[in-house]
């Protein structure tokens, strides 16, 4: 995915292209700084939504959950958060 910014009234800019351009079993994997899912945890994450916020009209960062929504949504039928080193997490969605 290219970097882009997050609007609330439209977060999933790529995924449907991304879902499209995928086989069956095909794999996409999202990298971030992912807010953890309670929003206490990853403080990293959470300072980075914030300048999301302070950078842009009504820009964000998003949790684990958002991000696997939003691939469900447009077809992905399995989706899961792997923790990686410190604060960065990585989505993997398999359509």
């Amino acid at each position: 995915m290219a970097p882009f910014t997050l609007q609330k009234n439209n977060a999933q800019p790529c995924f449907p292209r991304t879902a499209a351009e995928r086989k069956s079993n095909g794999a996409v994997v999202v990298y971030e700084s992912i807010i953890d899912d309670g929003r206490s945890q990853n403080a990293f994450g959470l300072r980075m939504s914030l300048n999301m916020l302070i950078e842009s009209p009504g820009g964000f960062d998003y949790t684990g959950q958002d991000c696997m929504a939003w691939m469900k949504e447009v077809g992905f039928r399995e989706a899961r958060v792997e923790h990686l080193v410190g604060p960065e997490s990585m989505v993997i969605g398999i359509k």
